[in-house]
Formats: structure tokens, sequence, C-alpha cells
């Protein structure tokens, strides 16, 4: 059996044979895998590597805090590019800008250069952003009702990620001395040109006539309160799993653990962070998107409490796996909500335009991440995580509130 090349798969709403289908979410579900051990690799080494190069440890987590700067720089650009030219495009410009962020921050280790290491790290969120990305793309050409499980397939990917990037960290963090991660960067590169080669192979509807014109205006769409409570809840789900994953590999050294826990610790976060994808599709099904961006935030209010319990590892631990579970309801959650808010011409705006406002305000989290800690605290992290968490539910409350009495009417 053939099939036609994808110039000729027409319309942002047409269904794909069911072989593409299945190819499209194996790749993108690889390609999250990798890509996702790239981003690992910059939580894991960010604030150590920028607490040795700084020139004041206020700026330790200022090379995270820049990544998500990235993300939050490029997800209006990359849209048009989608837009324009289709999803692959902007695909291979984001795992070249991956590649660029390793050889660049290998640059910076081997030189002692801080802001270097810095822009090295846009350019990863810039790479961060594109993947994150991938979830809408696996919906594209799959029936409406499959969508949300397509979705979580293909963030279930980054299982692999939770496994192979800490352990990338660990194996080669100490190949290269003196330069402590020069060989981690170096690997982290290569492991960006292979995630390129594999999405070459993806084939997805490419833009039409109607997707150029874009539909509705932004402002219309945006004044929706279920696009409201959904980009709230995706925005404070990234934010605040950010704000305290930039914070915790740091903390855990200022409490006297090891690297290798830190390490450790991340790698069961990432885990948890896409574990559940292999099911959050089926239960957003069964139960509503809106009802597991709530568990998910629930989730996360949890992992606050935990880490105020007290600061051995397994305090850390156990607040990181709680906080990576709480993102992927919390995220995928929200994400689901985002495709009920659009038609399908106005897919790649409505969608880069809600991944702005999540990454934008996910770097302030993660701007104020690294001075809280360093002048408050721990603890204080954890407290001030509290307050968006109750913005969010409210938001999502009258959301549903709302749904529901539409519904009745």
């Amino acid at each position: 059996m053939t099939h036609s090349p994808p110039s000729s798969i027409n319309g942002p709403a047409a269904v794909l044979p069911a072989e593409i289908q299945r190819g499209n979410i194996w790749r993108l579900s690889v390609a999250q895998a990798l890509a996702g051990a790239n981003s690992v690799v910059v939580y894991a080494t960010g604030s150590i590597v920028g607490n040795m190069l700084a020139p004041t440890p206020m700026l330790a987590t200022l090379p995270i805090s820049i990544f998500v700067v990235g993300m939050a720089a490029c997800t209006l650009p990359v849209g048009a590019i989608a837009r324009r030219h289709g999803r692959r495009a902007a695909f291979l410009l984001g795992t070249g800008a991956g590649v660029l962020a390793g050889l660049l921050a290998l640059a910076a280790v081997m030189a002692g250069w801080f802001w270097l290491f810095c822009l090295a790290t846009f350019f990863g969120g810039v790479y961060a952003a594109v993947v994150l990305s991938f979830r809408f793309a696996a919906a594209d050409g799959v029936e409406a009702e499959r969508r949300a499980r397509a979705l979580s397939l293909v963030m279930a990917g980054g299982v692999a990620a939770g496994i192979v990037g800490p352990q990338l960290v660990t194996w080669t963090m100490d190949l290269w001395p003196p330069h402590m991660f020069a060989a981690t960067f170096l690997a982290q590169a290569a492991v960006a040109a292979i995630s390129a080669v594999i999405l070459l192979g993806v084939r997805l509807p490419v833009p039409t006539v109607q997707e150029l014109a874009g539909g509705r205006t932004l402002k219309e769409i945006a004044l929706q309160p279920r696009f409201v409570a959904a980009v709230i809840c995706g925005a404070v789900s990234y934010m605040l799993m950010n704000f305290l994953m930039t914070a915790a590999p740091l903390a855990m050294h200022m409490c006297g653990h090891s690297q290798e826990s830190a390490n450790l610790g991340l790698q069961w976060h990432v885990i948890a962070m896409y574990a559940p994808s292999f099911f959050t599709g089926k239960l957003i099904s069964r139960f509503g998107a809106a009802r597991m961006a709530a568990m998910g935030l629930i989730l996360i209010g949890l992992s606050a409490a935990v880490g105020l319990g007290g600061i051995e590892v397994m305090h850390f631990w156990w607040s990181l796996i709680l906080l990576g579970a709480g993102w992927n309801f919390g995220f995928l959650g929200a994400s689901a909500l985002v495709l009920e808010c659009h038609r399908p011409e106005e897919k790649t705006r409505v969608q880069s335009l809600n991944d702005f406002i999540v990454f934008g305000l996910m770097a302030i989290g993660s701007f104020s991440s690294g001075g809280l800690l360093s002048a408050y605290g721990w603890n204080t992290v954890l407290w001030v995580s509290f307050a968006p968490l109750a913005l969010s539910v409210a938001a999502l409350a009258l959301a549903m509130r709302r749904k529901a009495r539409i519904l009745a009417e």
C-alpha cells in the first residue's frame, strides 16, 4: 500500500490514514523522548554551572530563567512558520536550535563564560518550546474523539527522557576533566541531531488557504472563559513546575545532598511528568479536561506541602514526584481544553498564543525562584507557590460553572 506525499494531504481538519497517524505518533513520541532528555540536561546542570560561572550567586539560576525566556520568545514566530510552511519546518528549526544550544554550552564551559552559557540555554529554550508543540501536532489529522489520547501518547515519550536525561548527565559529567559537564553538552547536541533525523519522516496536513487566513480574531478567541481558564491552568501548572524544579537541585546542594541525589530526584520527577500520559488521554475522555486539570493543581499543592515537611532527600524526591504528576494532569488537561476553544483553521495561531502566554508567565516564576531561594530559603519558595494555585482553581471553577449554566439553558 502506498501513500501520497505530504503535500497532497489536504485540509487542516482532514483525517489522515491510520498508518500515517500511527507513524506520526511514533516519531513524535521518540523525538519527544530525545528532546526531553535535552531539557533535563539544562535543568540538572543549569543552576550548578550557573553557580560555577556566574559573577554572583544571585545569578546562579539565571541560565534556567533564560531557557524559559527562549521558550516564550520563539512561540509566536515558530507558530507563524508552522502556519505558513507546515509544522515539520518548525520542528527542524527547533532541533537546529537544540544542536546549537549544546555546542554553545560546551564552548561556555571550556572558556568559563557565563553569558555565553546563558545564550546557550536561550537556544535550548527555543528547542524546548518547539518540542512542546509536538503534543498539538499529534492531534492533527486525528478524529476529534481521539485527539486527547493522541496528545497524551506523544507526551508519554517523555518517560524515556526521565531515564535518559539524568543518566546522560551522570555518565558524562566527568568525562572531560577539568571541564565538568563539557562532554554532557556535546552529547546534548548529538541527541538533538538524532531527533532531527527522526522528525524528517513526520507527515502532517499542509496549511490551507483557510488556515492562512486565520479564522476569528485572537481577541475574540482569547476572551472565551474556557480559553482563559485553559491558559491560566496551563501557565500555573508549568510555572510552578519550573519554579520548584529550578530551585530544587540547588536547594539540595545547600542542604548538603550530593549531585547524584539531585540527578536521581530529577529522574523520578521527569518520569512522573510523563508516565501518566499513557492513560491521561483516557482519563480526559472519561472525566473531562477541566476535572483532570483540577486534579493536577491539587497534586502540585500536595507537592509543596510535602516539601515543607522537611529537608531530607526523601522529602525532595517525593515533592518532585508529586510535582511531576501534577504537571502532567494540569498541563495536559489545560492543553485538551485549548483544543476545544478553536476551529481547525485557527489551530496554529491559538496554540502558539496559548504557549506564548504559558511560557511568558513561566519565565516570571523561573526568574523569581533563584532570588527567593538565595534570600529567603527553600520553604519560602514552597509557600509562595500556593498563591497562583488558588488563582487557577478559581478560574477553572468559574469556567466549569459557566459551561454547566449554558448546558442547563
